[in-house]
C-alpha cells in the first residue's frame, strides 16, 4: 500500500514516523511534545507553553495537510503528572470550538525527550 504522508516545517521528528499518514479522508497525526520543535526552549515545567508548542507543531502539521483544528474529530493527550490537568485544559480550549472533537486524556509515566505533555489527533477531510 502506498502512504501518503506530511512532514512539517520547524517540526523534527524523534524517531522513524511521518508526522501524518492519510487514508481514505482521515488523517491521522503523530504525537507531538513541545521538543518536537526545531528551536526548542527548556518548557520542562510549564505545562502551559509545553502544550501551546504541541499545538504549534501540529497546527504546522496540519497546515502542510491543507487542514485546520475544524477538521480535526479525535484527539489524544498524554500527561506525565494529572496535576497538569486543569493548566493543560487552559490551553487546549483555546483550539478548539463546540462541538468540541473526542478526546482521551491519560497520564504516562514518561515521554519521548523529556516532555510532559504529548497530544496527538485525527482530522477528516470535508469532501
Amino acid at each position: 500500500m502506498m502512504r501518503k504522508t506530511y512532514r512539517a516545517k520547524n517540526v523534527t521528528a524523534s524517531g522513524p514516523y511521518s508526522h501524518a499518514v492519510e487514508a481514505d479522508n482521515f488523517l491521522f497525526l503523530s504525537g507531538q511534545t513541545a521538543m518536537n520543535a526545531e528551536t526548542v526552549e527548556n518548557l520542562q515545567g510549564n505545562i502551559a507553553e509545553q502544550t501551546k508548542q504541541c499545538f504549534t507543531n501540529l497546527s504546522e502539521v496540519l497546515e502542510a495537510a491543507n487542514l485546520t483544528f475544524d477538521n480535526v474529530v479525535k484527539v489524544n493527550v498524554y500527561l506525565t503528572d494529572m496535576n497538569n490537568f486543569s493548566a493543560m485544559n487552559e490551553v487546549y480550549k483555546t483550539y478548539f470550538q463546540e462541538p468540541y472533537p473526542a478526546r482521551t486524556c491519560v497520564a504516562v509515566l514518561a515521554l519521548p525527550l523529556g516532555a510532559e505533555v504529548e497530544i496527538e489527533m485525527v482530522a477528516k477531510r470535508n469532501v
